[in-house]
């Protein structure tokens, strides 16, 4: 068996008149949402970077880049099946995912579990794969200011092929 491990980062910064989605959960009471060319999931694209780098496809900027109007507004739970689908066709499976969130606004532990479920649903994987955690800036840096969020995302993956 074969195992690959790949890693994500991505922050985007958080501004007024945008929804806030993080891990593809709405969270609608927030009053400020990840400015981003699509909708700004900065959980899912660190994802989407650890599993690409994690299988030796690149990165979410070469796939789907801001540049391309193509992706203006994009779902990002769609841009993680089409990735997905890419890794899956190098025979890789998923072991586990961990991802930490580190931000102010919103608070991301009521739904950290609605979040598991929407990611292991894309991925075809149970829930029990996934952990989210969330972490704060306490007043330090950019998160503590609540003017981003950030997210780390590490993945393992596995093949039978040698």
């Amino acid at each position: 068996m074969k195992f690959r491990i790949g890693q994500g980062w991505d922050r985007h910064a958080l501004i007024e008149g945008r929804p806030c989605i993080l891990g593809g959960v709405l969270f609608a009471e927030c009053n400020v949402g990840p400015k981003g060319h699509s909708d700004g999931d900065a959980l899912v694209h660190a994802l989407i970077d650890a599993l690409l780098g994690a299988a030796g496809l690149g990165d979410i900027g070469g796939l789907f880049p801001d540049t391309d109007p193509r992706w203006a507004g994009a779902d990002s739970l769609d841009l993680l099946a089409r990735s997905w689908q890419l890794v899956q066709e190098k025979s890789y499976r998923i072991e586990n995912v961990d991802c930490t969130i580190i931000t102010e606004i919103p608070k991301i532990s009521p739904r950290a579990g609605s979040m598991r479920e929407k990611l292991a649903e894309v991925l075809g994987v149970g829930a029990n794969q996934i952990s989210i955690k969330a972490t704060r800036g306490e007043g330090l840096g950019p998160e503590g200011r609540s003017e981003c969020v950030t997210a780390m995302a590490t993945v393992l993956l596995s093949t039978g092929l040698n």
